[in-house]
């Protein structure tokens, strides 16, 4: 007789606590943190895929499974758990150690590779083969949602989170961080991605904003409500009778699991610069599978790809790893301080030697020139996938609007003339962007490349050779990009001649306007990055001093030309830089008692410093904006 009587309430409940974990992990891992471990991420999470897929199908093939099952089974191997992982390095109070970080970025890349292990398989096990087109539109079409989300949301979402939080109300700032993680958590799977990725996305988002202390504060107790069901729901996806069927391959797998992920997570990070102990660190964390591996073998058993025995086994054996992976975690600098003891001396200087040469090399700077080359061409590329963005998004409509406006002029051709020219607009600032990019790159370019020491007289004709066909090359490329994607969009060649010229005369006119919209945006972006990252909840701060020995009080008026003006209590880390503290605020007749860190100072307050006379003498002047 069964317990359970609502399946599907059960995996919806569940769905809800993978959201909130996964948008946990984004307010936890920053896109500036991500920069940090950017390498380390790559290849760390492409070692580990690549090892344990192979590891996989050649462990199925020796069970004498079919070739279909070794794939999905290479598949789901590869795959750490997330949600797992965060709730035991959370338990442990681990989340803030350097080798957490490099696991986080890890499991941000093998997220995203994920989606595309998803179309590969998919396509691959219902085929045979691997169609390319297919795979490079998969990766075309996640490379620019993760553009327009990222790009999009860093100019928008924190001064959306400053206006709400103007109305000092917890409950409106709740929910307005609860409505953007569903919403483009629901974009994500609108798109055919995992609502994991969306949730991921605008955590690490609103992360850059600067209410980030009191949004992780008012998330956390939402965030372990439902991951409680998340892994209540795992418990109840195992049979017992189909474990005690599979023993020996659910024994085997795990045993795999644990060394193969120890072992290719390690190397990964290992290879990318960190010294043992952390690299072990990061091996021993990551060495289970989790909710992407049970997406990944549902999909085989949902299209009818795989042996029904294919999911229970995964669900067993991410049980196993899951109990496990919290003593492993513990373990990591016992198992380190062994290998050091019995490893010869010669082959620990040889290891130090090789992180200390990697890390030499990392903080290597390259030349003024090469920098800026990098630097536009990031941008370009940035621009280039908002284009692709604006193009898709526009094709995905074009059946939508022709029932939607089915007597439209000239019928399909219309509204695809339409859509075109609405696309061209969309992405004329990007166009712009790009094409002034393209001709300062052509420059400099000419310019690193021909030396007057070289060519003497000739040099201005040859850098003018140089610089026009770069600049010719970019241009082409730009224009063959544009006609791919607009294919799927493009009106018959006559009214395009029309509609192109209409496009030619609204960029004329509006030229500026694109200009000045695009260098807003641009300054907005710079402006989130600029700011420095708000001190979050648990970080350490100086003591308060003793209040019977030495704690004074000081009253402090904020001048106009203060530097604190405009800025959240939070931001200015007085009492971590002081030791100093704001305990009150007098402000146009009302009194604010023991203010917050979302409190923001204005010209004219009245701050109430407590500290002793050294701390109150620092506060001061980093209120006044004046040298302590």
């Amino acid at each position: 007789y069964s317990l359970i009587k609502d399946e599907h309430a059960i995996k919806t409940l569940s769905e809800l606590g993978v959201i909130f974990l996964m948008f946990s992990l984004g307010l936890e891992f920053s896109l500036r943190k991500l920069k940090e471990v950017g390498i380390t991420a790559v290849i760390g999470a492409c070692t580990e895929i690549l090892l344990m897929g192979w590891l996989g199908y050649h462990m199925g093939n020796a069970f004498g499974w079919n070739k279909v099952d070794s794939v999905f089974l290479g598949a789901l191997l590869a795959m750490s758990s997330t949600t797992i992982i965060i709730k035991a390095l959370d338990e442990l109070g681990k989340t803030r150690e350097v080798f957490a970080g490099l696991v986080f970025g890890i499991l941000i890349v093998e997220d995203i590779l994920g989606i595309l292990i998803l179309a590969l398989i998919s396509g691959y096990a219902n085929t045979g083969s691997l169609a390319p087109s297919e795979v490079g539109m998969t990766v075309v079409q996640l490379s620019a949602f993760l553009g327009v989300v990222l790009v999009v949301g860093l100019i928008v979402v924190p001064r959306l989170l400053d206006y709400v939080s103007r109305f000092k109300s917890n409950e409106m700032l709740l929910m307005t961080v609860i409505g953007l993680c569903f919403g483009i958590s629901l974009l994500a799977l609108q798109l055919g991605y995992s609502v994991a990725l969306g949730a991921f996305l605008i955590g690490a988002v609103i992360a850059e904003a600067r209410q980030i202390a009191k949004i992780e504060m008012l998330t956390h107790p939402v965030r372990d409500l439902f991951s409680s069901v998340f892994f209540v729901s795992i418990g109840l996806l195992i049979d017992p009778a189909q474990i005690v069927e599979h023993w020996l391959p659910i024994t085997v797998i795990t045993a795999a699991v644990i060394i193969g992920k120890v072992f290719a997570c390690a190397v990964g990070t290992f290879v990318a610069g960190h010294d043992l102990r952390t690299s072990t660190k990061v091996g021993m964390t990551l060495a289970q599978i989790g909710e992407f591996s049970f997406i990944i073998a549902g999909l085989g058993l949902s299209l009818g790809l795989t042996s029904a025995f294919i999911y229970p086994i995964a669900v067993a054996v991410s049980a196993l790893t899951t109990l496990l992976t919290p003593f492993l975690i513990k373990l990591s600098d016992p198992l380190v301080d062994q290998l050091e003891k019995v490893m010869p001396a010669s082959t620990r200087r040889t290891l130090d030697g090789y992180t200390r040469w990697i890390g030499e090399l990392s903080t290597r700077k390259g030349n003024l020139g090469m920098i800026l080359l990098r630097k536009w061409a990031w941008q370009m590329a940035i621009n280039a996938l908002l284009i692709t963005a604006v193009f898709i998004a526009a094709a995905a409509f074009r059946k939508k609007f022709i029932a939607w406006w089915p007597d439209a002029p000239g019928g399909e051709n219309g509204l695809k003339a339409i859509l075109w020219l609405g696309a061209m607009l969309l992405s004329s600032p990007m166009f712009i962007a790009v094409f002034r990019k393209l001709q300062a790159m052509a420059m400099l370019i000419s310019e690193m490349s021909v030396t007057e020491s070289k060519a003497g007289q000739n040099t201005a004709a040859l850098r003018n050779v140089i610089s026009t066909t770069v600049l010719i090359a970019g241009s082409a490329a730009l224009v063959l990009l544009t006609l791919v994607l607009s294919s799927a969009i493009l009106p018959s060649w006559n009214v395009l001649v029309g509609v192109g010229l209409a496009l030619v005369a609204l960029v004329i006119v509006l030229r500026r306007s694109f200009v000045r919209v695009y260098a807003k945006a641009q300054i907005a972006l710079v402006e989130t990055f600029s700011q420095p990252p708000a001190p979050r909840h648990d970080e350490p701060h100086k003591p308060l001093p003793s209040v019977l020995q030495e704690a004074e009080l000081l009253a402090v008026i904020v001048p106009e030309t203060s530097p604190a003006v405009g800025k959240l209590i939070a931001e200015l880390q007085i009492r971590t830089k002081t030791g100093g503290s704001i305990v009150g605020i007098e402000r146009s007749g009302q009194n604010i008692i023991n203010p917050g860190g979302d409190e923001e100072l204005q010209t004219g307050d009245k701050v109430l410093l407590l500290g002793s006379t050294p701390q109150l003498k620092a506060s001061e002047a980093l209120l006044l904006g004046n040298p302590a």
